[in-house]
């Protein structure tokens, strides 16, 4: 989910339904996003985990557990998609998305459904320009589709120039590219005429700010337990509900990985009394590392207190959808994911640990 989107988007909405004149009569469209529409964001599944957007559907409590049992099951397939190649993992999340929406109308009911959908779109920015079905109701000109359409590819090259392997986007860069989507922005709004305006207007909804949601990911998945631990201590993420869990990802002859050890075991020691619990799963990189003995072995000599899931057969790696080690997880109290870090902490300079340690701060307060 993209916010900067939301921040750009959110004052445009604002704009237009103080502006505009609702247009009477008209039916408007809220269908799903299609996986071939690939200008757009699929957003909704992080929508629908955000504490917002479920206070602003009318989620009881007995509704919203309901709810999270429904949204457990979707995001063990959600988390892993991540991973996988552009087309599938949009075919994948579509699928889910149908869902999701589902669920949200089995247990609110259609009114709830088409409030979902017009945050959904407010969401999506101007890109929600791209749905054929918002083309077809807006009335779009062939003129207008192709005038958006380039404004489109042109931030599609920036961010693609940003994200390629190997290299870090400089400061012109990021300057270049936050310039050229609020140009899209604009630009894109812009194209409309007035009828179109209103039409937009009724579409979204009423504007409800997006820029600031914070719980965007799915629930982590919980522990398989390998039968392995380097000592008696045990954990799953339910025991630890109402905590701040620690997940590092881990292989103890993996250089990067021990250049993190440290940290982790200040952590244990300084946070746990603060209701933080650090978790270690050693995946093996290395045939050594197969051995439960070996890892155990050094795990203690790493001084580690905390409780080591040994993940023998890869099972909570592919669980997590992990890519690299070492890799560390946040997980808030309800027992979703809120941030994660790849690599060494401190690499060349990196403050990955006193990130993780203010939105520590932050959670421990919600």
């Amino acid at each position: 989910m993209n916010r900067r989107m939301f921040v750009w988007f959110a004052s445009l909405c604002l704009t237009i339904w103080s502006n505009a004149n609702t247009t009477k009569g008209d039916t408007t469209p809220y269908a799903s996003l299609s996986a071939d529409s690939v200008a757009v964001p699929q957003n909704l599944l992080s929508l629908i985990h955000t504490e917002e957007i479920q206070t602003e559907l009318g989620f009881s409590e007995d509704q919203l557990q309901d709810l999270e049992a429904s949204m457990r099951k979707i995001d063990r397939v959600w988390w892993p998609s991540r991973n996988l190649p552009t087309t599938k993992a949009r075919t994948v999340v579509a699928d889910l998305e149908a869902q999701a929406i589902a669920e949200v109308g089995r247990i609110l009911g259609d009114a709830a459904v088409v409030r979902l959908r017009q945050i959904e779109l407010q969401s999506q920015s101007v890109r929600i320009f791209a749905r054929p079905e918002v083309i077809a109701y807006l009335k779009l000109t062939p003129a207008q589709v192709k005038k958006i359409g380039e404004l489109f590819a042109e931030t599609d090259k920036l961010a693609a120039d940003l994200t390629k392997a190997g290299q870090e986007p400089n400061k012109e860069q990021q300057k270049e590219f936050t310039a050229a989507k609020k140009s899209e922005s604009t630009q894109s709004v812009g194209t409309l005429n007035k009828v179109q305006n209103q039409l937009l207007q009724k579409l979204l909804g009423k504007p409800l700010e997006v820029s600031s949601l914070e719980r965007l990911y799915p629930f982590a998945p919980e522990l398989i337990d390998s039968g392995n631990w380097t000592s008696d201590q045990q954990a799953t993420l339910e025991s630890l509900r109402g905590q701040v869990v620690l997940i590092h990802f881990y292989a103890y002859q993996c250089h990067n990985c021990v250049a993190n050890f440290e940290i982790y075991k200040r952590w244990d020691a300084t946070l746990k009394e603060k209701g933080v619990k650090v978790i270690g799963i050693q995946t093996p990189e290395t045939v050594s590392e197969r051995d439960p003995t070996k890892v155990t072995a050094a795990a203690t000599k790493s001084g580690f207190l905390f409780p080591v899931l040994i993940d023998t057969e890869n099972k909570n790696w592919d669980a997590w959808a992990n890519t690299m080690w070492p890799t560390v997880y946040v997980i808030d109290k309800k027992g979703y994911v809120r941030f994660w870090w790849q690599g060494e902490l401190n690499w060349k300079g990196a403050t990955g640990d006193a990130k993780i340690e203010s939105l520590i701060d932050k959670l421990l307060k919600e």
